[in-house]
């Protein structure tokens, strides 16, 4: 699975999909594939999306802070070089037996198993 750790808050430190917010007028795709590119050196073909969920983090009073609808897209590798890149710290393929080791984000390590069974 290709992991990214954030290297700017919020969630500095953690590691997760790779991914961030559209540009005004973009297209999900296009975002995908420029947000793949920019935290990874990567050049992506989205396949099909493989699901959606909601990240709402509060702050320490409990109001809500962030609030992420999240598009998850298996994608395919057509190009590129892997290097982390833009607001990345790291950028890893990461095999399954080795998620325990990375501090990932919540909410992510249960779509990454989904998709470690459904491949």
């Amino acid at each position: 699975m290709l992991l990214v750790e954030r290297g700017k808050a919020p969630l500095k430190g953690y590691w997760s999909l790779p991914g961030g917010a559209l540009e005004t007028g973009e297209r999900l795709e296009d975002g995908i594939r420029r947000e793949v590119r920019e935290e990874t050196g990567l050049v992506v073909r989205p396949v099909r999306v493989f699901t959606i969920f909601e990240r709402i983090m509060r702050d320490g009073r409990g109001k809500a802070e962030y609030h992420y609808v999240l598009v998850d897209y298996l994608c395919q590798v057509t190009g590129g070089s892997l290097k982390a890149a833009s607001d990345v710290s790291r950028a890893e393929w990461v095999p399954r037996t080795a998620l325990s080791q990375y501090k990932i984000t919540e909410g992510t390590r249960p779509v990454i198993e989904q998709a470690f069974r459904e491949r």
